[in-house]
């Protein structure tokens, strides 16, 4: 039975105060669920939410890291500064990641690794573009990112790791896919892990849909078979929004 993971991706947003309140305000309300709540925040505000959501069940992310423990590589963090203060997740390969910040499916292979080294859970994104969409090259793109992210992850590995279906045409424009069509990919990707691990792995592995998620249309994307949680942006910034989603 897999477990429905909800991830607030709170991207460059909040100051410490901010945080904190935020975390106040949903703890009581998203208590007792049966999802598995994540905050993916930036990475100032980490330590400052581990100590308020101490007790609570509130995971935290966060949204980046480098894949060595240490060196002379300024403005980065190591993997053994996330496990110090007790992170649970990190994404890795977030689109926006790629498309400002020069990351490759094979550096996102490096981050997969040196995570699992450390006990950290990847939520390991791909999509595609609406270029790529419409040249009907969604299952190819998408295919290649996965076979390229995954490269030498064994079949106990893969099964810690979270995969987000965002289509980069659906981040932060205020469009998303149809829940169908997030479906029909989310289902191709499930193939794709089978056809990496096998019949006895596939099934095990989550998979969330990230894209213009919203308190509105959780429900109706969640009822998707092969749909196993979501990466929200925008509307895990507001309490009352996130909530909703996590109580779909």
């Amino acid at each position: 039975m897999r477990i429905p993971i909800i991830a607030g991706n709170w991207k460059m947003h909040k100051t410490i105060d901010e945080a904190v309140q935020f975390v106040r305000e949903i703890k009581d309300k998203v208590q007792g669920t049966d999802v598995e709540v994540v905050i993916c925040a930036p990475f100032t505000l980490l330590l400052p939410l581990k100590e308020a959501a101490a007790g609570t069940n509130i995971k935290l992310g966060a949204q980046n890291m480098h894949w060595e423990n240490q060196g002379a590589f300024t403005g980065e963090i190591s993997p053994l500064m996330l496990k110090d203060i007790g992170i649970d997740y990190c994404i890795i390969g977030h689109s926006e990641r790629r498309q400002y910040f020069g990351e490759t499916d094979e550096t996102v292979n490096k981050k997969i690794h040196s995570a699992l080294n450390h006990g950290i859970k990847p939520i390991f994104c791909v999509g595609e573009t609406l270029e790529e969409r419409e040249s009907g090259k969604t299952e190819e793109i998408v295919k290649n990112q996965i076979q390229k992210g995954l490269v030498n992850v064994t079949d106990e590995d893969v099964t810690k790791i979270v995969i987000a279906y965002e289509p980069v045409w659906a981040i932060g424009t205020g469009r998303t896919a149809t829940p169908e069509q997030a479906n029909e990919v989310i289902y191709q990707i499930r193939e794709t892990i089978k056809e990496l691990y096998g019949e006895g792995i596939y099934t095990e592995i989550r998979i969330q849909y990230g894209g213009s998620v919203k308190g509105s249309n959780a429900e109706e994307i969640m009822n998707q078979e092969d749909i196993d949680g979501a990466l929200v942006g925008g509307a895990s910034l507001l309490p009352d929004e996130f909530v909703q989603i996590v109580n779909f």
